[in-house]
């Protein structure tokens, strides 16, 4: 089903505003609020950050984008359409990388086997140091 039929379907219309929002979800990768913010108001200088905050909410409930905490910040959001991965996050640079969510599956089955526990993947963040920084940092040291 399109998006437009999606939301139809659920008594809202594609507004400009929804479909910019997606996407700058869907261009950026991960977008925090004032990421996408920063994107569409290159294309579209009068909508405004509540706008991409109310527009977020829906589009998350209507199963078209998922978030997830990166830092202490904001949730950076996704499109619902990017295939389920763990998020690896540099506390150094801030850099945002994504991991095929079978590479921690181990984990995921032994939490389950052993504990009864389903693990949301897609929430999952490691945080840590890139390897760049760790090449960086580690001369400095």
């Amino acid at each position: 089903m399109s998006l437009p039929d999606q939301l139809r379907s659920r008594g809202y219309r594609l507004t400009p505003q929804r479909q910019l929002v997606l996407e700058a979800v869907t261009t950026l990768g991960h977008a925090t609020p004032e990421a996408a913010h920063a994107w569409i108001v290159d294309r579209s200088p009068g909508v405004n950050l509540s706008t991409i905050y109310r527009n977020l909410e829906l589009l998350e409930e209507l199963g078209l984008v998922n978030h997830a905490h990166l830092s202490h910040g904001a949730p950076t959001y996704h499109a619902a359409t990017a295939p389920e991965h763990v998020h690896l996050v540099c506390r150094r640079c801030g850099t945002i990388s994504s991991l095929d969510s079978d590479a921690v599956e181990p984990l995921v089955g032994m939490l389950r086997a052993e504990h009864g526990f389903h693990a949301d993947v897609g929430h999952l963040t490691v945080f840590g140091e890139c390897a760049t920084c760790a090449k960086m940092y580690a001369r400095d040291e």
